[in-house]
């Protein structure tokens, strides 16, 4: 089932409609915490799933200074062995934990690329729809964004990873047809953020490029959100598992950042924000 747009119902919660256009503005960029309460996500899957671990997770990251928790309740892992999961298991999952993340005070992002689930979200004060497929897999997933008028993170994404393609020319492709679905829903144009997608259906090499030329897709003219962290590229340069690859992520993300990326996406919040800061004064310095 499906959710249909619910206009009557109020835009986001206590964070409001304008959150995004709040953290754009800041001369570091967001920093997006994530909390997946999920059993098998690649780097963290089944630490968080009870709702108290949960909670304890996203007090802990607002103590370290996180802008926006992205809260997830099915596993989008970026390689094969991901299992897909209904809209009511999403829901069970998610119903115990979010109205209490939601209380903390922080901006609540909902990691979800069926529209039942994003409504639900909203409806209890999330802030920000996320998806991972770019408006292009639930077709209720547009208007549903355009009606509340919340911004939406569009990320591309592939089946299957392809390394005899352009990535960068697929992603320019994908994004102007998620665009054009945005466009045609009614999604206004200051509520979109662009996520490359970085593991999503890509090669190790095709990630790492997508991060060198970032630059491209400001052709655009949005902000991007990169979110590297823990990423398997970073084994193919530095043999090692998802939690030994903290300074590969902040590695990827300073070179994100200094390319316009102006939301990071990461597990380790704390480190994440403190090499951003550092970084920027550095720059500042000049």
């Amino acid at each position: 089932m499906n959710a249909s747009p619910s206009p009557s119902v109020p835009p986001a919660g206590s964070a409001g409609p304008d959150v995004l256009r709040t953290l754009l503005e800041r001369p570091v960029p967001a920093v997006m915490g994530v909390l997946n309460i999920t059993p098998d996500s690649f780097s963290d899957g089944g630490e968080f799933i009870a709702p108290e671990q949960a909670l304890a997770r996203a007090r802990a990251m607002i103590e370290a200074g996180v802008d926006i928790i992205d809260i997830g309740a099915e596993s989008t892992r970026p390689y094969k062995g991901a299992k897909a999961v209904t809209a009511s298991d999403e829901l069970a999952r998610l119903k115990p934990v979010l109205a209490g993340v939601v209380a903390l005070g922080v901006p609540v992002s909902i990691d979800s690329m069926k529209a039942e689930v994003v409504a639900y979200a909203l409806d209890q004060g999330a802030a920000i729809a996320n998806d991972v497929w770019g408006l292009q897999r639930d077709p209720a997933m547009a208007p549903l964004v355009a009606a509340r008028g919340v911004p939406v993170i569009v990320m591309h994404n592939r089946d299957d990873a392809d390394p005899a393609i352009d990535i960068i020319t697929d992603m320019k492709t994908f994004f102007l047809r998620s665009l054009d679905i945005a466009a045609k829903a009614g999604i206004a144009r200051d509520r979109i953020v662009l996520d490359p997608g970085i593991g999503f259906g890509k090669t190790a090499e095709q990630s790492m490029t997508a991060l060198a030329r970032l630059r491209e897709f400001e052709m655009f003219g949005l902000p991007i959100l990169v979110g590297a962290s823990r990423k398997r590229f970073i084994a193919s340069v530095s043999p090692s598992e998802p939690k030994e690859r903290l300074a590969g992520s902040i590695a990827a993300h300073l070179i994100a950042a200094q390319r316009g990326a102006k939301i990071i996406r990461t597990h380790d919040v704390a480190e994440t924000l403190q090499a951003l800061r550092v970084a920027n004064a550095i720059e500042g310095k000049q």
